[in-house]
């Protein structure tokens, strides 16, 4: 299967787009309360990163694993995973204020990415799985997403125009939590039975 690395030469995206709570075990986990519409907010490409670290400017680091989804020719054409890392006490201290996000979501190293593959079918039966330290700690899909992603797709197109290999993040399920010293984190995307994308991070610092 042909895969294409988002980060780096002409397949740089100009900006990735995330989708916030979308699943709804994930709302009652944080104890947020269900959004009306669609939540979207942005990381900058700078966002992006390959190490996998804990504590960024003296901040402890949450992890959130996502399906992601990549853009050519205005919609998704690739499939990858994702860690939306979060400073998860700077996040809570703007929203009970509400302020704007994004100093706890697109700092520097503030998202993560696979490789991605090529995809053409259909998107309703891609599912994921993050393992940390050899631990099941998160599992969730297309199906249990509140907004799925052709909803996503228009959504976000009405907003902002899509270039190519823009990435867009599709949420996450319950079982976020902190990235700790030493762990090993690895996150794979199934369609069905069949496993499409697998990869491995170890904690930097």
């Amino acid at each position: 299967m042909n895969t294409v690395n988002f980060s780096g030469g002409d397949q740089q995206p100009s900006k990735v787009v995330c989708v916030g709570r979308n699943y709804l075990d994930h709302i009652r986990e944080l104890e947020n309360s269900i959004p009306e519409q669609m939540v979207l907010f942005f990381k900058s490409n700078a966002s992006i990163a390959s190490d996998l670290r804990r504590i960024e400017r003296g901040d402890e680091l949450h992890f959130e694993g996502e399906i992601c989804l990549g853009v050519e020719g205005g919609d998704f054409r690739y499939v990858g995973f994702g860690l939306d890392l979060t400073k998860r006490g700077v996040q809570d201290y703007l929203r009970k204020r509400g302020l704007p996000w994004e100093r706890s979501k697109a700092f520097r190293g503030a998202a993560l990415f696979s490789s991605f593959v090529a995809w053409k079918g259909s998107f309703e039966d891609l599912h994921m799985e993050l393992w940390v330290d050899g631990m099941l700690v998160q599992s969730g899909g297309v199906p249990e997403m509140m907004n799925k992603p052709a909803s996503i797709r228009d959504e976000i197109a009405g907003v902002i125009d899509f270039e190519d290999f823009d990435i867009v993040m599709t949420g996450t399920p319950k079982g976020v939590g902190k990235v700790s010293m030493g762990s090993r984190f690895e996150g794979v995307i199934y369609n069905g039975e069949t496993e499409l994308v697998r990869h491995v991070w170890d904690v930097a610092d």
